[in-house]
């Protein structure tokens, strides 16, 4: 790794919010070549329809399409990621279903571009895309850009975890205690509350206010729940 590239993923990972994390991603594409990108971070809950968070610095417009055109769920980039962790070339995923998307964003001015799957903690997805308005990008390229775009991509999930435990964690009132933590551990591995105070030698009701207790920090519906927030916040 240069010199460049470890000064590039410590502001990545030095980024405190969701606008710092847009701005350095910002500059980091453009010093790469690139004009413009998208990272899209998928978490695990609501398993049914799992949040998401969308950072990018497309053009104007682009986006307000894309989402009312509901092309999030047929994006070619990130139905290929979905399937594999290699890099791709965006013109590799033209096929006749996803012609009209590739026009629509050919029309707003993204020509050409990337695209990476990376996974985080406790199973955060997300897809960083690098995108140019005018280059055309083959294959040889993406081989010599696929370590750099792998670290990139991989960092940039990381910041994202990063940002998300701080936003939790900044209220003193949010913070996990370590009893608390223990008992989502076990219960991550599948015990019941009487297993649980078993193994820690408390009672159940102990536990079950432990859990009750890390429902309201973690903003949890159950248990179930609450255990997967903590995995994904990398508190486990």
């Amino acid at each position: 790794m240069d010199c460049r590239q470890k000064i590039q993923i410590e502001a990545l990972l030095a980024a405190k919010t969701r606008s710092s994390l847009n701005d350095v991603l910002s500059r980091t594409v453009a010093e790469l070549g690139f004009d413009y990108f998208s990272l899209y971070f998928q978490l695990p809950l609501p398993i049914t329809r799992p949040a998401a968070i969308h950072l990018h610095n497309y053009p104007e417009g682009w986006m307000d399409h894309y989402w009312q055109c509901n092309y999030g769920d047929v994006d070619p980039t990130i139905v290929h990621t979905r399937g594999s962790v290699i890099p791709v070339v965006w013109r590799d995923t033209l096929s006749r279903q996803s012609e009209l998307f590739w026009q629509d964003a050919y029309d707003h001015g993204l020509r050409a571009g990337l695209a990476q799957v990376s996974y985080g903690p406790g199973g955060n997805y997300g897809v960083l895309n690098l995108a140019s308005a005018d280059r055309y990008l083959n294959d040889n390229e993406l081989h010599l850009q696929a370590f750099r775009f792998s670290w990139l991509a991989q960092a940039s999930i990381q910041s994202m975890t990063n940002i998300l435990r701080l936003d939790m964690l900044s209220n003193p009132s949010n913070r996990l205690t370590v009893r608390e933590i223990e008992v989502l551990r076990w219960t991550a591995d599948g015990k019941t509350a009487g297993e649980v105070g078993s193994i820690m030698e408390i009672s159940e009701r102990t536990v079950n206010f432990h859990v009750g207790n890390s429902l309201v920090k973690l903003d949890a519906n159950n248990k179930t729940s609450a255990v997967i927030k903590a995995a994904m916040l990398g508190l486990l």
